[in-house]
């Protein structure tokens, strides 16, 4: 598939679907961005968070962070995050619409995943504190069976399916797996 049929595909499902929404009340509110990308076939772009931030250290995410009261969207939030955590320019951006919401169990977050393509070349500037490094993995790698895992974690009595996702060493595992899933699940499977 390439990233045009991707991305064609993507708002296509996304558009045809009534979007998940969880209401914050005690969770906080965070959006993140699904960047799509081409390197010689469609890729997902995550940050590898640094060991200095206060939740998720060292954990691959995809970039993105709390919704700030300047941000007039949840996708304003996501590409105002991105252009801060991995210098990624809003205006290479194209939106192609919202995932369902995830929530995070441990660490209260409620959060809304937007997926955009790229098509400009950009160059990646991890800010160093927030973000060690960014990591480019082909959407191949994420389909292919070997790479990916089910475990079953029990936390305050109930029993739920964590997900990872292997690839070049790094796991990318808990709601960034959840929300890959989501998105693979929709657009990779049946309509």
């Amino acid at each position: 598939m390439t990233l045009d049929e991707l991305a064609a595909r993507t708002r296509e499902r996304l558009a045809a679907r009534a979007r998940r929404v969880v209401a914050t009340g005690p969770l906080v509110q965070a959006a993140v961005l699904v960047p799509l990308i081409e390197r010689g076939g469609p890729y997902l772009v995550f940050a590898k968070r640094t060991d200095r931030v206060s939740t998720h250290r060292g954990q691959i995410s995809f970039p993105g962070g709390t919704v700030d009261s300047r941000d007039a969207s949840l996708l304003d939030a996501a590409l105002r995050e991105s252009e801060e955590e991995i210098g990624l320019p809003r205006r290479a951006v194209e939106p192609l619409g919202a995932l369902d919401d995830t929530e995070t169990v441990a660490t209260q977050f409620v959060i809304t995943p937007w997926v955009g393509v790229i098509r400009e070349p950009v160059v990646w500037r991890p800010d160093g504190e927030e973000i060690e490094k960014v990591i480019e993995v082909p959407l191949a790698a994420l389909l292919e069976p070997a790479n990916f895992r089910v475990e079953h974690w029990t936390r305050d009595r109930v029993r739920r399916p964590v997900y990872f996702y292997d690839y070049d060493g790094e796991i990318i595992w808990g709601a960034t797996a959840r929300i890959v899933k989501h998105y693979l699940d929709l657009v990779i499977g049946a309509p």
